[in-house]
């Protein structure tokens, strides 16, 4: 069972009992006093430690639902969700629209390619008319930082109740992939959220300089007792000015020592200009994760990749696709539950 003190759901269709357990739900966590203490996620650190830790209980309680089987209570239903999406996705995109539609929302996807936004309308003026049009909440991921706050300030200003929800920006933040991420990591290790991740030392590896998913890694996974290090080419990392808490390392012996979770990253060529100084066979050669430098780590180490992956540039397709040392797949089951807790937060335990 997990934590929290919630009411009990009717109980489940009979083929989902587990055998010596009683056949009920897990029960609801239990959410803050008060409700959560934002209503928009705009980015990790909005959120104060007992929302963390509450998205992150409610995270377990619908993977647990999931993973056996068992009916979603639709506690969205009614409600409506719009996904705008200014840049390619397939994995958030896709998985916040499964998490809304498990939990009975009418989902919208914007075609933004078919949008007024290529005559030339401003995104003040894109989203005040959706979040009109009746929206409860606005998942929205664009190339420029701080998006997410401005769209919930322009909806503020306009006097409309629509929770906003970022699902990636600019090169430092996309906080629902950190929070996927830790859940992750906390069901390889079988803790709760409580538990958090004390004593665990966690290496994000590769183009650190140009990932929103390190920048927000490197926000959350400390506050629950991580140890996060940054490895990659000294061009790749961040301006020194940036996470001054997050060790560096510019080679994998040294950085991966010691650890218990391996990130890699994409190398996101589209955000670099002029290259970054070596070819991806030499990248490849020096950083890329395998089998082999995994071994550095550990024979206990977890390999995390958020996604797309380049084979063979960053990580190998071997190692990639081992489920004995890859969380990969794990991550994108997380996505959909992690979101399922998300929405259903910022919707249902508002202050």
């Amino acid at each position: 069972m997990l934590a929290g003190a919630g009411s009990r759901l009717p109980a489940p269709r009979d083929h989902a009992y587990i055998p010596g357990l009683m056949s009920l739900y897990p029960e609801r966590p239990t959410p803050p006093a008060g409700g959560l203490s934002r209503m928009h996620l705009t980015g990790i650190n909005a959120l104060s430690d007992d929302d963390l830790i509450f998205l992150l209980q409610l995270a377990q309680y619908y993977r647990a639902l999931m993973r056996d089987d068992l009916d979603i209570p639709l506690r969205l239903k009614g409600r409506t969700q719009v996904n705008l999406f200014f840049e390619n996705s397939t994995r958030t995109n896709c998985s916040f629209e499964l998490a809304g539609k498990k939990l009975g929302a009418d989902v919208i996807v914007v075609p933004v390619a078919a949008s007024s936004v290529h005559k030339g309308e401003e995104l003040q003026d894109t989203t005040q008319t959706l979040a009109a049009m009746g929206a409860d909440a606005m998942v929205v991921r664009n190339k420029e930082h701080d998006t997410a706050e401005f769209v919930s300030s322009a909806l503020g200003k306009a006097g409309i109740p629509c929770a906003v929800i970022n699902a990636g920006e600019g090169t430092r933040s996309h906080p629902t992939q950190a929070l996927l991420d830790a859940a992750t990591m906390l069901e390889s290790l079988g803790r709760t959220p409580d538990e958090g991740l004390k004593g665990i030392t966690v290496a994000i590896c590769g183009d650190i300089r140009h990932s929103r998913v390190a920048g927000s890694n490197a926000e959350l996974l400390p506050r629950l007792g991580a140890d996060v290090r940054f490895v990659g080419p000294e061009q790749l990392h961040p301006a020194a000015t940036q996470y001054g808490h997050v060790e560096r390392y510019t080679s994998l012996d040294q950085g991966l020592a010691g650890c218990d979770f391996v990130m890699a990253l994409r190398m996101q060529m589209e955000r670099m200009e002029g290259g970054y100084g070596m070819t991806n066979e030499e990248y490849h050669a020096s950083f890329g994760l395998t089998h082999e430098t995994l071994g550095l780590a550990g024979q206990h180490a977890k390999v995390l990749h958020p996604g797309p992956m380049n084979r063979g540039i960053e990580i190998s397709g071997a190692l990639a696709d081992d489920r004995a040392r890859s969380l990969i797949l794990d991550q994108v089951a997380h996505g959909v539950t992690t979101r399922m807790a998300v929405l259903d937060a910022l919707l249902t335990e508002q202050e």
